[in-house]
């Protein structure tokens, strides 16, 4: 059994971690409100910029010198997944989560025949690919040390990829990430960058007439200016949802170890006590029981 000053120094000791989580707690909860607004100030501009490429390339891509960023090589041999987690931990499932992810479509490709490359972009997912597929891993950015991303820094990851597509590195490019749902939801998303997402088939019946536009300049023109936009806003995207979701993970696993903490102190006092008292009345039943003997 565990003694008094043991007991006393675990309470304290507890005690001092839970000041800990409920000072991350709170911290997490003051940049979740940031970080949310951000991600879902994000959310229609990146959808109507895909809505708009969509309308575009669909003209554009069975043109002959269609742009790689469109229709990508042409093969469909070397995959390359950009996958999306925090730099930091303490937020529960968030990150492994993203690596699972990650990891089974790793998988899955590599059972098909594929060749798959991975570009980090986070030191968490980084470390999680290691243990297993370290090999397949061709890049690793991380924003340690950064206090809020910017979009220059989705940009620089663009330019990386698109420089690695014109170097015949991949085929296929997929981003990996965390997209934020509310503050203890957070659903792992796969989203195809390279080949763009095009419409399949004809318009269902029943929707209406569907609008013909001109664009002034051609589409090739704009699709030039616009497809490397669209892959650097859909990263941004990607970056701030899973910055808002590893808040709002962060914020529930610090309530949960507040809590655990609390219940534990709340044993460890209750045992400290019940050992106190046996030590009173072994002390004493010792002293009448010397009483008694004079």
């Amino acid at each position: 059994m565990p003694s008094l000053k043991d007991l006393r120094g675990r309470i304290n000791s507890v005690k001092s971690t839970r000041k800990i989580t409920q000072a991350m707690k709170m911290v997490a909860a003051a940049k979740l409100r940031r970080a949310q607004a951000q991600a879902e100030a994000a959310r229609p501009y990146a959808e109507r910029m895909e809505a708009i490429l969509a309308s575009l390339g669909a003209a554009v891509a069975t043109q002959p010198g269609a742009p790689p960023l469109l229709v990508g090589t042409g093969a469909d041999r070397v995959h390359l997944l950009v996958v999306v987690t925090a730099d930091r931990g303490l937020a529960g499932p968030f990150n492994t989560n993203v690596g699972r992810l990650a990891r089974n479509r790793i998988r899955a490709l590599e059972a098909e025949g594929k060749v798959v490359k991975v570009l980090t972009v986070g030191r968490k997912g980084a470390a999680f690919l290691k243990r297993e597929l370290a090999s397949r891993i061709v890049g690793e950015i991380t924003f340690m040390g950064k206090k809020r991303v910017e979009f220059a820094d989705a940009e620089a990851i663009a330019v990386r990829v698109t420089e690695m597509l014109e170097a015949g590195e991949f085929d296929v490019c997929s981003l990996i990430y965390n997209r934020f749902r509310s503050v203890i939801t957070q659903v792992p998303t796969e989203q195809r960058l390279i080949p763009a997402p095009l419409p399949e088939g004809e318009a269902p019946a029943g929707t209406g007439p569907v609008a013909l536009y001109e664009y002034e300049p051609g589409e090739e023109q704009i699709l030039a200016t616009l497809l490397p936009r669209n892959l650097a806003i859909q990263i941004y995207r990607a970056v701030l949802e899973s910055t808002a979701g590893f808040y709002g993970s962060q914020m529930s696993a610090m309530d949960s170890a507040t809590r655990n903490a609390g219940d534990m102190i709340n044993r460890l006092t209750l045992n400290y006590n019940r050992t106190r008292q046996a030590n009173i009345t072994k002390e004493l039943i010792e002293i009448i029981s010397g009483a008694e003997a004079v």
